[in-house]
């Protein structure tokens, strides 16, 4: 979602995205990610300066909170500085030709210009934005040649900025756009500082002449491009690249905004990044995918795939590791676990995927929905097999799998715990059982289908008898519980939820063995236990993955990756992966510390 911020690095060797609030660079040969760490919040611009030394990242925040801007070293891959200054929302950054100067632009709530010094860190003179007769600016551009010229565009307001260094000050002049009412949202600079050419949200594009700041042409007249110009790039054949909301990427000429060549994407373009001298190009869409494009064929190759909002659950089907499937708020995604590549997308528009969980025979996979429905998928062909509507009142919350294959265990957000058992030609409920007040956040089902346990945001964690149907042991916890466990032995089970504590439950006495600190900071959300029962891994709201030795109740390794709260996380049979999820989209692989027993 953020505008332009796929970039490759100047040493044509990196890709430099945002990811929540973190900073990604990921090689381009091998594929290796590091992760830059310092922001409170999403970032919502990112910069790379010309010679690459820096890169310029700015966050969003709260109203009435600060929004800091950090400049990375990139060659030590540290914090050069921290500027803060803007209130709520930094829009925009760009670095000066030179690496002197960064230029910074407030969000609506703030709306001014900031120059700042990069070799002293220090704020150097600033500006309100616009104008009041004209709206918002949106977008920042440098001068090519020039550390004392940029420009800065917006919703009817087109300004070139000039610094003053001896009075510390800089001045703005209003171009002349003639009648043209127009809300710009990209703009580029000519390689020789003649011409600034402007994306519109009307679909078309303004050249003006930046010596005269007067107009000079605007186009296409007929068709203009559908959702509007999001980004635009300046070849060094002088041609314009453009990317529209509508998904179009186009190669078109400078001079008469003639089409040369044009590909299809999905969803809005919100970043376009030339790698130089070389004959591709990379692409961002807001859903969440990167393509590269060539410059010959102009056929665009998917080269990564991703969620566009929070991932709700994570399962990977027993006995196997070498896949995986998450969930968001419409997705379900099937991955390859030792080369993170998307197998499967199935799509349900306008609805939510709470959970999913694979059957023993990996079959099917089966998944829990906000519309109070349960469905049933082919792995393979992601086919709808089956339906369950009404499953849940206040939609379907939890879910697991019998390893039997032949029954389903739903929890929902009024408390119901329901048993469906599958048919050959569709499936019939076989007992509703009422305990819990709260939603149902987590079922899990003994080895032999005899029991499942599950837990409440109520604080109850019960014990249920699949085979009779009732309740067998009721624990109550002074917590909103969100995961469970069971320890292989199946003597012991242990809980985790906001009050930051891991739990160790007796099953038959339904007493506490043991309470653990879980966190520092705010609720664990997920939890899973290793098939040798010896480590169990926690992740929460303080985005930290850690491994527990179980029988000493300690913490043994601390994975520091997340940006956000995470959300889910589960261990590969055999011992080797961890795969954990977050709020902010991502899917994220770990290396499992410790050597799994034979």
């Amino acid at each position: 979602h953020v505008s332009s911020g796929l970039n490759v690095h100047p040493d044509k060797e990196h890709l430099i995205y945002p990811l929540g609030s973190t900073v990604i660079l990921k090689s381009l040969t091998d594929g290796k990610q590091e992760f830059l760490h310092g922001h409170t919040n999403n970032i919502s611009c990112i910069s790379v300066s010309k010679s690459g030394l820096y890169i310029a990242s700015g966050q969003a925040n709260f109203m009435g909170f600060e929004a800091p801007i950090i400049i990375w070293d990139y060659t030590q891959r540290t914090i050069h500085a921290e500027l803060t200054l803007h209130k709520a929302k930094v829009e925009a950054l760009a670095f000066s030709p030179n690496d002197k100067y960064l230029v910074s632009l407030g969000g609506q709530d703030d709306g001014r210009i900031f120059l700042w010094d990069i070799e002293t860190k220090r704020f150097m003179c600033g500006s309100p934005a616009s104008a009041n007769s004209s709206g918002h600016t949106f977008t920042l551009q440098y001068s090519n040649t020039n550390d004392h010229v940029f420009v800065s565009a917006g919703n009817e307001t087109l300004r070139v900025w000039e610094l003053n260094l001896t009075n510390r000050k800089i001045t703005a002049t209003e171009c002349q756009a003639g009648k043209l009412r127009r809300m710009v949202k990209c703009v580029e600079i000519s390689e020789e500082d003649e011409f600034i050419f402007c994306g519109t949200t009307s679909g078309d594009i303004m050249k003006i002449n930046l010596n005269s700041r007067h107009l000079s042409s605007c186009g296409p007249v007929k068709s203009k491009y559908s959702l509007g110009v999001s980004v635009l790039k300046i070849l060094k054949s002088g041609d314009l690249l453009l990317g529209s909301g509508s998904g179009t990427i186009t190669l078109c000429s400078s001079t008469n905004f003639k089409i040369l060549k044009k590909v299809q994407v999905e969803k809005g373009v919100t970043s376009i990044s030339l790698s130089g001298e070389d004959n591709h190009f990379y692409v961002g869409t807001d859903a969440a995918l990167m393509y590269r494009i060539s410059y010959v064929d102009f056929e665009a190759e998917l080269v990564s795939s991703s969620h566009t909002s929070a991932v709700k659950d994570v399962a990977i089907p027993s006995g196997t590791s070498e896949l995986f499937g998450t969930c968001s708020e419409q997705d379900i995604k099937l991955w390859h676990i030792d080369n993170p590549k998307e197998l499967l997308c199935i799509t349900v528009p306008n609805k939510t995927c709470n959970a999913l969980d694979f059957m023993a025979n990996g079959q099917s996979i089966i998944s829990a929905w906000d519309d109070g429905a349960i469905r049933v998928f082919g792995p393979e062909s992601g086919r709808l097999m089956l339906i369950i509507d009404n499953a849940h009142k206040k939609g379907v919350t939890a879910i697991a799998g019998t390893r039997s294959c032949t029954r389903i265990v739903s929890g929902g957000g009024d408390g119901k715990m329901r048993v469906w058992e599958l048919q050959k030609q569709g499936h019939r409920l076989l007992e509703t059982m009422t305990k819990h007040k709260g939603s149902v956040t987590c079922i899990q089902i003994k080895s032999d289908d005899s029991e499942c346990v599950s837990v409440s945001t109520d604080g109850s964690c019960i014990i249920w008898d699949l085979v009779r149907f009732m309740s067998l042991q009721m624990m109550a916890t002074n917590t909103m519980c969100k995961a469970v466990c069971y320890h292989p032995e199946e003597h012991q089970i242990i809980t985790s939820g906001t009050d930051r504590k891991v739990a160790y439950w007796d099953v038959y006495e339904g007493a506490t063995i043991r309470e653990v600190e879980g966190s520092q900071s705010g609720p664990i959300n997920a939890m899973h236990i290793s098939q040798d029962g010896k480590h169990f891994v926690t992740g929460g709201e303080d985005k930290l993955v850690k491994v527990w030795d179980y029988m000493e109740g300690t913490v043994t390794h601390v994975g520091v990756a997340h940006g956000v709260t995470i959300t889910s996380i589960k261990m590969c049979s055999n011992n080797r992966t961890l795969v954990s999820t977050s709020a902010d989209g991502a899917v994220l692989r770990w290396r499992f510390p410790h050597p799994s027993s034979p």
